[in-house]
């Protein structure tokens, strides 16, 4: 019997750019950012992207700081989303992803280099726009695009730091399919998110 070796495609950002844009909503270099960096660990990791939830993503993002675009681009490549339950954020403020194939166990973690991070920030779409408030979506193209193009063209070596695949024992949350309806609105509810108040399963939002 003979069997046929299957060879797994190589991640390429470059073919996500435009989708990543769409949903992304517009131009930026930290959306690119995140393609890339995660491109390179899954790549690393030997993955491809996930319909279901057997890869998960944690980006080391905060709230409300620049940049959080980022996740956005691991998003769309990983097949990772807040909709699937399989990103989280680690709430540290840096846009490190660390992400994990639950199958194997394995993981590796990778981050921009701080060099390329700061070289961006002194640039013309951040000191004359974005720092002054302008929206992204009305920073002229020609102002944005050259960035996007760095991002996505550099060599890895000089905007990434990749690590090497290590183990991570993943333990898998229990997911619940439980539901009901709030006997006070009358709006469905997960059922371990109500609780019983004068015999009745009441939402958050009733009690």
């Amino acid at each position: 019997m003979t069997y046929k070796l299957k060879i797994r495609k190589m991640v390429n950002a470059k073919e996500w750019l435009e989708i990543g844009q769409k949903f992304h909503g517009h131009k930026c270099p930290a959306m690119p950012n995140g393609l890339r960096v995660a491109e390179a660990a899954m790549n690393k990791l030997g993955v491809e992207r996930t319909g279901d939830s057997f890869l998960h993503a944690i980006v080391e993002l905060g709230e409300n700081h620049c940049a959080t675009c980022f996740a956005d681009g691991v998003q769309v490549i990983t097949g990772c989303t807040f909709g699937k339950g399989n990103i989280e954020r680690s709430h540290k403020g840096k846009w490190g992803l660390t992400l994990i194939d639950k199958r194997t166990n394995r993981a590796v973690r990778v981050y921009p280099k701080a060099e390329a991070m700061m070289q961006t920030k002194k640039t013309t779409f951040f000191k004359d726009y974005r720092e002054k408030g302008i929206p992204p979506t009305q920073v002229p193209d020609e102002v944005v695009q050259p960035l996007v193009d760095k991002v996505m063209n550099a060599p890895a070596e000089m905007i990434m730091t990749i690590s090497e695949v290590f183990k991570y024992n993943w333990n898998e949350p229990k997911h619940t399919f439980n539901s009901t309806v709030c006997e006070h609105c009358g709006e469905m509810v997960v059922e371990e998110y109500t609780e019983l108040i004068n015999g009745k399963k009441v939402c958050k939002d009733c009690i």
